[in-house]
Formats: C-alpha cells, structure tokens, sequence
C-alpha cells in the first residue's frame, strides 16, 4: 500500500475531537511513509487533515475540479494539485491514483463518495480496503443501518464486512494492511442458481 485516500467534510463539525482525528490521521499517513490523497481544499477537516499531512514532512496529492478552485478553495501548498474538469472525475481520479478509502466524518458528499468506491468493489471493480474513521461515535448509527440492511437481505454479510470500521487511525491502517477482499457477489435472490 502506498497511498491513502481520505473523504472527510469541508466543514470542522461541532466536537473539536474531529478536526483532532483528521490531523492525527494527515500525520499518521506522513509518518508511515504513505501519501495522502484527498478533495485538494483548504477548508473544513480536509484542510486540517493535508496540513498536518504537510507539516509532518507528508506527500500530499489533491484532486479538485475546476469550479471549485475558481470559488478559492484549493489548498495551494500541496505537494501536487491536480485540477479535473467534474466532480465525476474528481472521483474517478483519486480512485485511481489511491490504494485504500477512509472516511473521516462528513456529510452527504463524505457518504457518495465513500459508498460509491464500497460499490465499486462490491462489483469487484477493485479489491482496495474501504474503511470509516469512526470518531467519537459519529457512525455508529451507520454501523446500526448496515446491520439491518444485512438482516433484511441487501447486502451480503461478507460484503458488510468488507468495510473497516475503527475508532483509531492506527488501527484502520494496520487492518488495511492485512485486508483481503471477499469473493462473493453483490446479488441476493432465491433464484440464485
């Protein structure tokens, strides 16, 4: 694994605890050799996540579209900034480029970005580690709604526990290191064959 990329919120939320999660994890992907890739702004938790990132000697690869570098955004002291035309490519890009997923907390955009890349290889389109940062309990009514979805047959139990869930960088990282995708389908049915 040799980079990481993290979905975290453009705004710091209400606890001071998650502007401390995204800095200790900027530092802990730094420190661990590994490089950050991540929405390429300034502002909110992604700012305080590439900035810690920074500041502890850290790669930092921020990915951004256009329309919002031309609203100021952009964080302009990354080690790479690469503009794309759409938030699609956006995506698509820091998908490419990253070995494994984190969400840090966030909201709707956080969520479509971090399902999306958990659909993707539940399709097997990849086999990358999909993980949550879950600080101070902010996902655990997630964790509750996964758990119910796998009950009510939406989702396959091996592909619930394809995501990671973990209340401390360290721990996310070192499971993503040992992580090994399942080989199950996505589809559910009683005409399975």
């Amino acid at each position: 694994m040799q980079s990481i990329c993290v979905f975290c919120g453009s705004n710091f939320g209400v606890r001071a605890d998650y502007e401390a999660a995204a800095a200790a994890l900027g530092r802990l992907i730094a420190w661990r050799g590994l490089k950050l890739v991540y929405g390429g702004a300034k502002v909110g938790l992604m700012g305080a996540l590439a900035d810690a990132a920074l500041s502890a000697g850290g790669d930092v690869h921020g990915v951004i579209p256009r329309a919002l570098i031309d609203r100021e955004l952009a964080h302009g002291g990354l080690t790479h900034l690469e503009i794309v035309a759409s938030m699609h490519e956006r995506k698509a890009r820091m998908a490419e480029v990253a070995d494994g997923f984190v969400a840090l907390p966030g909201g709707a955009g956080t969520l479509e970005e971090i399902f999306e890349v958990w659909t993707w290889a539940q399709l097997g389109l990849h086999a990358k580690p999909v993980g949550f940062l879950n600080v101070a309990g902010y996902y655990d009514r997630l964790i509750g709604f996964l758990d119910q979805a796998v009950a009510e047959e939406f989702i396959r139990p091996a592909l619930r526990d394809m995501l990671v869930f973990e209340t401390t960088g360290e721990g996310l990282l070192d499971r993503f290191r040992t992580y090994r995708a399942p080989s199950q389908t996505k589809w559910i049915g009683k005409h399975e064959t």
